[in-house]
């Protein structure tokens, strides 16, 4: 059963949502601040949190990055502001999505629904090594079917849903240049604003995950005016 977290000071907003959700028989906790969030992440430990960027106690963007530190649960951020850069800046601390108010709370749902649907991963046993699609570049590893990143020294990485995606359409077209419509197509959210400025945020925030000095990248170079390339060989395993 798919459970979220609602984290937002206005209880009517709340209460909308908990209908909405509990009317797909999912499981809801809510907290009401930043505060009363570790309370219900004990709860409920969520699949999803829909986080108002607006709390009394601390904004929204400050919780999402502490919480993107130390988990890669899908975040959509719910707020009033609908500017590109408010947009980037919750993309920039690890979003997954971005929902301006006032919001039609059916087409949040599938909004929710389509961001589920990108981040689960099939469940499949170790020993079925064939049933995993698994790539190798540059000394890391990739399993694109159980969506697992481990560094050189075989340390799993954690990715946000945008920033998997990313590096899947780069390992299935290596040493080619990839626009970023093509990037923004593999990436973006079903039913989800897309703005080129999206691709820019979410080639730096995987660049520091993966480039040995981010600001010097030499695994995803940009080809000025074009897109962005991997330069690497990629292998199966």
């Amino acid at each position: 059963m798919v459970k979220v977290l609602i984290v937002d000071d206005d209880p009517d907003v709340r209460d909308i949502l908990r209908y909405e959700l509990e009317a797909q028989g999912w499981d809801v906790a809510e907290a009401g601040s930043a505060a009363g969030i570790g309370e219900a992440l004990k709860r409920l430990p969520p699949d999803l949190i829909l986080l108002d960027l607006r709390l009394p106690d601390q904004d929204g963007l400050t919780v999402a990055a502490r919480l993107r530190a130390t988990s890669s649960v899908p975040i959509i951020m719910l707020t009033g502001l609908g500017s590109d850069v408010d947009r980037i800046v919750g993309l920039e601390v690890g979003a997954d999505d971005y929902v301006v108010k006032p919001f039609n709370p059916r087409e949040l749902v599938a909004r929710i629904k389509a961001v589920l649907r990108r981040t689960s991963a099939p469940v499949a046993a170790e020993s079925h090594a064939l049933d995993h699609d698994r790539r190798s570049f540059a000394g890391w590893m990739i399993d694109l079917s159980a969506r697992v990143l481990k560094d050189p020294a075989g340390v799993q990485v954690s990715l946000t849903n945008a920033e998997f995606l990313l590096l899947e359409a780069f390992v299935n077209a290596p040493h080619r240049v990839l626009t970023r419509d093509q990037l923004l197509e593999r990436t973006r959210s079903d039913g989800g604003e897309v703005f080129d400025r999206t691709i820019d945020v979410l080639i730096l925030r995987l660049r520091r995950k993966i480039e040995p000095n981010p600001k010097a990248p030499t695994l995803i170079r940009t080809e000025r005016g074009a897109g962005y390339v991997l330069d690497a060989d990629v292998g199966r395993l």
